[in-house]
């Protein structure tokens, strides 16, 4: 075994080696650009070396930044995880010429399998079934045309040298080839500086299926049963899950040694995955191989038992595989789900910004250890716009399916993040749904129910409401002072508090409550529906309250005036609208400042006299045992200060005279 290893990756696949390497004893080294120095792959690794600014062509893409720290540090081996360099032939060539080893397969086997067409023809030779469709490399418009035309409609072009769904067309009818080829070949040259195409017949409602390969320098290979990744939008995988729904004992034989036949073909080596595009009725074609470890490999391991990266630095060391083809067994069922840092309701755009929260299932205790999280970040790291916007992949395992379903749902409603926008409230409803439960799977899944699986935004619940209230009126820590405790209490009378939130998910639709402190205790209303509160506990995030008798938990996480409310598995965002926070900002008229509701001066900010900006603090208010800050509507000048520190002042009250500055 190694040493020493250098892994020449970030995220969570650089965390998850680097935890196999320290069980194996084997010492890691880090590579992190500028942007990643804090990183957590940095944390876990013995040593680290920065290789650049943070744009990947400047630093991850760097192979003799790479090879440098790899000789610096005195590391026999590099583990490239995946993307970045993972499948670059020339990387895996210069880590061989500088005496290195590459973890992952020969130069050669990665060459053979980059080029699409040139793997099909190998393929071919191999009897591995392929897509009917021209592979070759004639690219003439009219000759591809008449291809297709002898094909029959629909037809895919794919990009040759193409990958993560770039250069992809679906062309219905014969009119249509030409104006989608030259769009196919312009994506093509554009992402990856060849435009050659191959044409294939469409299949309708296709799955996606995958079966995992290893094979060791002793000639030794196995597939480690199959992956079905169908649910995927806009060919970008979702969810995966292990073993494929509804496959035969037959069929997964046939596909796992037509996998095993395309990896004999390159002289593989390490592990690999062949990709199939499936039938419903059962056929089955060769797509691609991915020549190194893929994002989804952890289902494989939940179901075999298998540590699949320490059977990489295995292998790579000259060991032989751990097992053979007849010791492999599939124990249960697995399902994962990518948890990125993106938006659904905005046709999943990238999300960028600091995980201000986050908290995920306790692997160790959740359903008796039957869960896991791979991540690559922790709470208070940023997601950049520089690399892939994952947070963790979230894995779950059960007896059977139906278990495994029950498991990542409970799973995902485990899940808080507050900071950029997420896809879980989308990933609980897409494991929810009838035709993923019912393993009603092809491609075109997401697109064929999107409207049910991307509803408009609905209003909260009123439990949802009282969580809010609750901790933006009895926030946690307040003194056991009875004169201090924030309950409302008056002497004669009740008081009624008008509280306004907008719903950022709903084009910030309002929402209107009134909050009365009663004798009794305290009652919410919203447009006629209302609740008895009581018993309300706070201990940081976690509030418990009673709603009408019924016991409410929750977590609420404010940030400024936004309050994220984690409830019965759904994530609610309620802006606040404070009135004495933005008091002003509506009414110059006339010079005037004005106190929205009854409270305390505590603290003067300016003098009169002095001339301010728009914006500029000017006075500290204390109400409902809160502290606001009264601000300048515009630039001008103080002209009075109308109370001093410690006074009260009514509701309506004028704070100080201003005069804005004549534009």
């Amino acid at each position: 075994m190694f040493k020493k290893i250098l892994i020449a990756n970030r995220g969570e696949i650089a965390c998850r080696v680097a935890a196999t390497a320290r069980r194996l004893g084997v010492r890691t080294v880090a590579v992190f650009s500028e942007a990643d120095a804090n990183a957590r792959h940095v944390a876990l690794c013995d040593e680290s070396v920065a290789i650049g600014p943070a744009p990947a062509g400047e630093s991850y893409l760097k192979i003799e930044r790479i090879i440098a720290a790899a000789q610096a540090t005195g590391a026999e081996a590099i583990h490239p995880g995946y993307g970045f360099l993972s499948e670059n032939e020339a990387f895996a060539a210069a880590c061989e010429a500088a005496g290195l080893v590459f973890i992952g397969p020969p130069a050669s086997a990665i060459r053979a399998m980059g080029s699409k067409s040139a793997a099909k023809a190998l393929m071919e030779k191999a009897n591995v079934p392929l897509v009917p469709g021209y592979h070759g490399e004639r690219q003439d418009a009219a000759f591809l045309r008449s291809e297709a035309d002898a094909i029959g409609y629909p037809v895919l072009l794919k990009a040759s040298a193409g990958g993560g769904g770039k250069g992809m067309r679906i062309v219905e009818r014969s009119a249509d080839f030409e104006a989608a080829l030259a769009s196919c070949q312009r994506e093509a040259a554009a992402s990856f500086g060849d435009d050659r195409v191959l044409v294939e017949k469409y299949l309708q409602r296709p799955r996606h299926i995958e079966i995992q390969v290893f094979a060791d320098t002793q000639g030794e290979c196995v597939y480690l049963f199959e992956r079905d990744c169908s649910v995927q939008r806009r060919h970008q995988k979702v969810l995966e899950e292990a073993p494929a729904p509804g496959m035969s004992a037959e069929r997964r034989r046939a596909m796992g040694e037509a996998a095993v036949n395309a990896a004999r073909a390159v002289g593989y080596v390490g592990a690999g995955t062949v990709e199939f595009i499936a039938n419903q009725d059962g056929s089955f074609y060769f797509m691609e191989m991915n020549t190194r470890l893929q994002v989804e490999h952890p289902v494989t391991e939940m179901i075999t038992g298998a540590d699949l990266v320490e059977w990489q630095l295995r292998v790579a060391a000259g060991e032989r595989l751990p097992l053979r083809q007849d010791e492999l067994r599939i124990k249960g069922h697995a399902i994962e789900a990518r948890i990125y840092a993106e938006n659904p309701e905005k046709g999943f755009l990238p999300s960028t910004g600091r995980l201000l929260h986050l908290r995920m299932p306790d692997a160790a205790q959740f359903m008796n250890g039957d869960v896991r999280i791979d991540a690559g970040v922790r709470e208070g790291d940023t997601i950049s716009p520089h690399y892939d916007p994952m947070i963790a992949k979230l894995v779950v395992r059960g007896d059977d399916r139906a278990q495994a379903l029950a498991r990542m749902a409970q799973a995902l409603a485990a899940v808080e993040v507050v900071g950029p926008a997420t896809n879980v409230a989308f990933l609980g409803r897409l494991i929810g749904s009838q035709p993923f439960a019912a393993a009603d799977l092809d491609t075109g899944l997401i697109e064929r129910h999107h409207d049910a699986l991307l509803p408009p935004a609905a209003e909260p619940p009123l439990p949802v409401l009282a969580l809010a209230v609750a901790m933006l009126s009895m926030p946690a820590g307040v003194s056991g002072d009875p004169w201090g405790a924030p309950s409302g209490w008056r002497l004669n009378g009740s008081l009624a508090r008008m509280l306004r939130f907008t719903l950022p998910s709903a084009a910030d639709a309002a929402l209107a409550l009134t909050l009365e402190y009663r004798r009794d205790g305290w009652h919410l209303r919203r447009d006629g529906e209302g609740a008895a509160l009581a018993g309300i506990e706070i201990a940081g995030a976690a509030v418990m309250l009673s709603v009408d008798g019924r016991r409410v938990r929750g977590h609420v996480v404010r940030d400024g005036d936004l309050f994220h409310v984690f409830h019965a598995g759904s994530h609610w965002q309620l802006a606040w609208s404070d009135p004495i926070a933005h008091a002003g900002e509506q009414e110059a008229e006339g010079g005037r400042l004005t106190a929205p509701m009854p409270g305390k001066i505590i603290q003067l900010l300016v003098e009169a006299g002095a001339t301010v900006e728009k914006g500029a603090p000017l006075l500290i208010m204390e109400a409902m045992k809160m502290e606001h800050t009264i601000s300048a509507p515009a630039r001008g000048r103080v002209a009075e200060l109308l109370y001093a520190v410690g006074d009260q002042v009514a509701d309506g009250a004028q704070l100080l005279a201003f005069t804005p500055e004549e534009a």
